[in-house]
């Protein structure tokens, strides 16, 4: 049997979905006979005729429909080209199907699928990582998967919730990252696990960005920090003691010390860089030690591989 990418595991975890439950229906651009424009839905349309439906080019409209569609008591998939152009349809996304359930107690099963982050040649229109903007809104999901396994047991779990997902699939990984097969740790979503432990610093991070970490710590050269590698699967949602847990592990400090400072980090949603600094200043006299912050440079994605590389995160780990 040939690698499983990460980009089958998606379209056998659509396979699946519709195969189970005949609510389950597919919407999007080119997501028929063309199969999606990274195949996550070929073949699909013949497989299941008139559950695997085109939409115009007009995101707006189509999460109006999607979430009509939900609110109706179906399924919908929505697959959003880019992720980038899921903002074109904010106010429906936000305003509609974060806040339906709480102000009708009618629910809103719907996945939004959001191919993210940056790839070379991408550029700044078919670059970008919304899951920081969305997971700040009550009412949505988002959900982050960094492995083969993940993406295929996330994405069935993300499609039998009864609120809305935003499904965050990191195209670099689509058909880089293989798997020998679909099994793997499943990973509930809004729980956290740590992949690598260590004693001297805690690494916090999800999607592609495991696999890039990963890399820093297991890099050649002399090794400066031993570092927890904590895997997120979700943001809104985390399962707080495997922060604490890891955390506890790299300071020596009770777990009672740092409990407060990593609730309060977390609590929300995905936290922002001045989110993380006032925990860092408000948790300092207990924690004793400094929070780092690995990020790309605040501005749009580049076109030319070279200075793509350079606007990213440097891949070594410093003391």
């Amino acid at each position: 049997m040939s690698d499983v990418t990460y980009i089958d595991a998606i379209h056998a975890a659509l396979d699946e979905a519709m195969e189970r439950d005949p609510d389950v229906f597919l919407y999007g651009q080119d997501i028929g006979k063309f199969g999606g424009a990274f195949k996550a839905t070929k073949g699909l349309q013949e497989k299941y005729p008139g559950r695997v439906l085109d939409a115009p080019i007009s995101e707006d409209a189509m999460a109006g429909v999607a979430i009509g569609a939900a609110i109706e008591g179906v399924r919908p998939v929505l697959e959003m080209q880019f992720a980038d152009f899921s903002s074109v349809a904010l106010n429906q996304i936000i305003n509609q199907a974060a806040t339906h359930y709480y102000r009708t107690g009618v629910p809103v099963p719907l996945t939004m699928r959001l191919p993210s982050g940056g790839t070379p040649g991408s550029g700044p229109f078919h670059s970008q990582s919304m899951e920081a903007i969305y997971s700040h809104y009550p009412g949505l999901v988002v959900v982050t998967p960094a492995t083969v396994a993940d993406a295929h047991s996330m994405l069935l779990d993300s499609i039998a919730m009864n609120d809305p997902v935003i499904y965050c699939e990191h195209k670099f990984l689509y058909r880089w990252l293989k798997s020998k097969d679909l099994s793997g740790d499943r990973l509930p979503i809004g729980k956290a696990r740590i992949t690598r432990p260590g004693k001297h610093a805690t690494v916090v991070t999800y999607s592609a960005m495991v696999h890039e970490a990963a890399r820093a710590r297991d890099g050649d050269g002399p090794q400066l920090v031993v570092a927890s590698m904590l895997r997120l699967t979700g943001h809104g949602e985390h399962d707080d003691g495997s922060y604490v847990d890891a955390a506890l592990k790299s300071s020596g400090l009770g777990r009672d010390s740092i409990e407060v400072g990593i609730k309060q980090l977390i609590e929300g949603g995905f936290a922002t860089v001045e989110e993380i600094e006032q925990w860092q200043q408000e948790a300092a006299v207990q924690v004793q030690q400094a929070v780092a912050i690995a990020q790309k440079e605040d501005g749009p994605d580049p076109y030319k591989d070279d200075w793509m590389a350079y606007s990213n995160p440097e891949m070594q780990m410093q003391r």
